[in-house]
């Protein structure tokens, strides 16, 4: 994410005006300010160790109210440490405010700093008059067009976020930023739009003709154009021809139903940055209910409890949550085996030094509240900047284990970790006797047993440049070979969101790995079918066989695109028993506003871009993306956490509600006994006849993608099957287990060990 901000960069050409001494010295200035946040940024040591009197404060302290302690605590550091969130406007003030009046290439730069940091604050009308007065100055001193496009580009970016702010933030509704925008979705305060479309008709009537803005600027200025029309209800007509998207783009060739956003029906405070997403039943009622996090130090973890048929209430000051601050991901777990769901959040990702924060466990006490106990279990010793961890039980003792997959930079060499559950509670942590300490950017983490051989194998996609993904295979002695390069799935080199899963009912378990292009104007290019560079890197999809090899089919599948997705997860559309994904995209400059993607599974053979037929293309940056039934019809619904890095990049969340379909349905929640409580890697595998013809469909349980949590609860689709041949449980500890003759359509309990399915009216929580 921070990588991008070099795209911000103002290109210094040497002129009689513009010597080469102060473009090396622009160049330098504005790398240090975006790069290291302009911040008063304290040296390392002061953000890892708080001050002494802090420190004894906060260890006298039970473990729940410690964390919010120092919760608090990190959320008043924000404006001083926080690489995205901080403050960087002032400095920049006093900056300008010691070169005087008279107009310099100096004054111009740091009038654009201070619109951009502005801009990042919230304070879009501050920024956007910094931005003019930039431009000013620029002509002044008759700056060359390539730096006058970047400017202009950025009036232009500054007045859609306040299009952005002032409609679809401000008077969320159905159609608020859904590709094509329509109906209610069509702005009614308009001068935002209006001028953005102004100076991006002034950067494509004035290229500059350097290479290198053809995707930093011109490619994304033109994107940007039509989306702008398109908010004002003026596409295509107002979009000059040799700048038009087609309209082909927005049309699509899929017949598929539209899946609502129903979320602003709700009337949910979901309004907030990026962060985590997880739908699981945390008060075993039989429904399923949602967790969110935001990526703000300051802002507030929400739970929303399912009352009735996806009727959601915010129930977070009751769960006793208050002052359960930040986190960029969250993922569910029954740690400690007792029948209740727990949940664990990520913190400090993408922050470098000025993320060392301690993650939370946030134990569920089965009586609608939960208590912080990272303290007393072990889990708070290292602070290290994260956004990605699995669980699972790597050494098959019944109880889940925790791989954490660090941050590693120059500036904080952060291993990751690997937590063994002690089986009392309490965590030991070994990944150096594992030989899974590995320092690099980790940018996803998940487990799956490739081979078959009932013990977890873990994967790790890897954001370190140069550097490849790592795939750790399960020695089954409490330590990891590294099988990489012979497996083949070392990349794309720049990956991000990834998951093991089955995606043509084989059995076997299937790998996906999101690639992560850096600039938006690639994307746009794409999208506009204009020609990207060469080497852009694309998906990687690679099929199992069972037996530890795998085979990139990325190509074949019809993966093709480049993309920068963010959270991303996958689940069964139509219910098909096929399953189908959503790439929910974005990174952290304001421009980079392309649809979020879903993808249908066609029979196993093929993925089918539905982005449009099903109206999932949603403008605004995604994260956490969760498939989910919340109001319990069978048909999986999607819900999308969304949101930028920026203050001034909020958004609310969105929930596709599935229309229906004419196919049927089985639910399984499992609950293990010797294998771990919540059954996590088990294989399930439900025989049908469909058409006269015998298929099986195959599910593992797991919360999906590494971004977003989906529930542990099964919802398998059935296609047009009218019943259930036989269910085989595989669960861990290699036992199986197999139930005959099932109607559709029905929810039940498989308790390990227990020859009889129990009805969904009694639930995981009961069972001893």
């Amino acid at each position: 994410m921070l990588r991008s901000f070099h795209f911000y960069l103002l290109r210094c050409r040497p002129s009689s005006r513009w010597t080469r001494r102060r473009a090396g010295f622009f160049f330098l200035f504005f790398l240090l300010c975006f790069d290291a946040g302009c911040s008063r940024k304290p040296p390392a040591s002061q953000v890892a160790t708080p001050d002494p009197q802090s420190q004894i404060d906060e260890a006298s302290l039970d473990s729940h109210a410690r964390m919010v302690a120092v919760l608090k605590r990190i959320a008043e550091e924000t404006l001083d440490t926080h690489l995205t969130l901080g403050n960087q406007a002032d400095g920049i003030t006093a900056r300008i405010n010691s070169q005087g009046s008279l107009p310099t290439p100096e004054l111009c730069y740091l009038y654009f700093q201070q619109g951009m940091s502005r801009l990042s604050l919230n304070q879009l009308q501050k920024g956007i008059e910094s931005l003019q007065i930039s431009n000013e100055i620029a002509m002044q001193i008759h700056a060359p067009r390539a730096d006058l496009n970047q400017i202009r580009f950025y009036q232009g970016v500054a007045h859609l976020r306040l299009a952005e702010t002032e409609n679809c933030c401000a008077t969320n509704n159905s159609d608020s930023c859904i590709l094509p925008i329509k109906g209610e979705g069509i702005h009614t305060r308009k001068a935002g739009s209006q001028a953005a479309m102004r100076y991006f008709l002034d950067v494509l009537d004035h290229p500059s003709g350097l290479p290198e803005q053809q995707y930093a600027i011109d490619a994304p200025a033109r994107w940007l154009l039509n989306l702008a029309a398109m908010t004002l209800g003026e596409y295509p007509e107002s979009v000059p021809e040799q700048y038009r998207v087609s309209q082909d783009f927005f049309q699509s060739t899929e017949t598929f139903p539209v899946f609502k956003n129903v979320l602003p029906q709700l009337h949910l405070q979901t309004e907030n940055l990026c962060g985590g997403a997880i739908s699981d039943d945390f008060d075993n009622d039989g429904m399923l209910d949602m967790f969110t996090t935001t990526f703000d130090p300051r802002g507030q973890s929400k739970f929303f409890r399912n009352a009735s048929s996806g009727k959601l209430l915010d129930v977070t000051n009751e769960a006793g949550l208050t002052g359960i601050l930040g986190g960029l991901n969250a993922l569910q777990v029954d740690y400690n085996n007792d029948g209740f769901m727990d949940v664990f959040i990520l913190r400090g990702a993408w922050q470098k030094n000025a993320g060392l924060h301690p993650n939370s466990l946030l134990q569920n006490n089965g009586d609608g509240t939960f208590t912080d106990v990272t303290f007393d279990v072990g889990l708070a010793k290292v602070w290290a900047p994260t956004k990605s961890a699995d669980w699972a039980d790597y050494d098959q003792d019944g109880d889940l284990d925790l791989f954490i997959g660090n941050e590693t930079t120059p500036e904080a060499m952060d291993p990751s970790e690997l937590y063994r559950n002690n089986g009392d509670g309490t965590f030991t942590e070994v990944a150096t006797q594992a030989g899974v300490d590995v320092r690099v950017f980790v940018m996803g983490a998940v487990w799956g047993d490739y081979d078959q051989d009932h013990y977890p194998d873990l994967f790790i996609s890897n954001g370190s440049i140069p550097g490849n993904n790592l795939l750790f295979h399960n020695r089954r002695d409490g330590t990891f070979e590294d099988v990489t390069l012979q497996a083949g799935v070392a990349r794309p080199y720049s990956s991000f969101a990834t998951w093991f899963w089955d995606i043509n009912n084989d059995g076997n378990l299937d790998l996906y790995v999101t690639n992560s292009i850096e600039n938006v104007g690639v994307v746009a290019a794409h999208q506009m079918k204009l020609p990207i560079p060469a080497g852009t890197e694309t998906m990687g999809l690679y099929l199992g066989d069972g037996h530890g090899n795998f085979q990139d089919r990325a190509v074949e599948y019809g993966l093709t695109a480049p993309t920068r997705p963010m959270g991303a997860n996958f689940g069964d559309l139509n219910g098909d028993g096929y399953l189908d994904f959503y790439l929910a995209t974005g990174d952290v400059p304001y421009e980079f506003l392309v649809p979020n993607l879903m993808f249908l599974n066609s029979q196993g053979k093929q993925f089918r871009d539905i982005t449009m037929a099903g109206g999932f293309g949603h403008l605004q940056k995604g994260h956490g993306v969760s498939f989910t039934d919340l109001n319990d019809d069978g048909m999986t619904d999607v819900y999308v956490q969304l949101g930028g890095a920026y203050l001034g990049d909020a958004s609310h969340d969105a929930l596709f509600e599935n229309p229906g379909f004419a196919t049927n349905w089985i639910k399984l929640t499992l609950v293990g006994r010797d294998s771990n409580r919540s059954a996590a890697g088990a294989r399930v595998r439900v025989v049908i006849m469909e058409n006269g013809q015998e298929r099986s469909v195959y599910r593992h349980v797991d919360s999906g993608g590494s971004f977003g949590a989906s529930p542990l609860k099964l919802t398998l689709g059935l296609g047009t099957a009218t019943h259930v041949e036989r269910i085989e449980i595989d669960w861990t500890n290699s036992t199986t287990q197999v139930y005959e003759n099932l109607p559709v359509n029905s929810s039940w309990i498989a308790v390990e060990g227990n020859p009889n399915l129990l009805t969904s009216a009694i639930h995981p929580g009961q069972q001893n």
